[in-house]
């Protein structure tokens, strides 16, 4: 049967030293914001705290859409810092619009997660 977390130490010995080194910070940002949530946020809530934070709009409950639309808006404000989008204006209810720049994206859904990461990871340094 083995160890419960070895399937867990088996995906953190194949990663880079890279990758480790983004997961280590990760789970310490993860770690020190949980107190904001009640809970241990994941990469989606992270997504939407950032995603209201370029919107403006605080301390108003969002539909199940907006909130979608939010975690769009971080992933584009996010990547917009490395070129891989360009903001193309906001509409009148003051939502940013994004355009896709033609930069290649990371492929793979585990190089965009650690993508992501790391580009939240520098925002929240800022």
């Amino acid at each position: 049967m083995g160890f419960p977390n070895h399937h867990v130490l088996s995906i953190f010995a194949a990663m880079t030293d890279k990758e480790k080194e983004i997961e280590l910070a990760w789970q310490r940002l993860l770690f020190k914001v949980k107190p904001d949530f009640g809970r241990k946020p994941n990469l989606q809530s992270m997504l939407f705290l950032i995603g209201v934070q370029e919107l403006g709009h605080f301390h108003r409950p969002f539909t199940k859409e907006e909130k979608q639309d939010l975690m769009h808006i971080a992933v584009c404000s996010l990547m917009e810092n490395k070129g891989y989008f360009q903001t193309v204006g906001r509409d009148d209810d003051g939502w940013p619009h994004f355009e896709r720049t033609h930069k290649e994206m990371p492929e793979g859904l585990d190089q965009q997660e650690y993508f992501l990461k790391e580009l939240i990871l520098d925002y929240m340094a800022d």
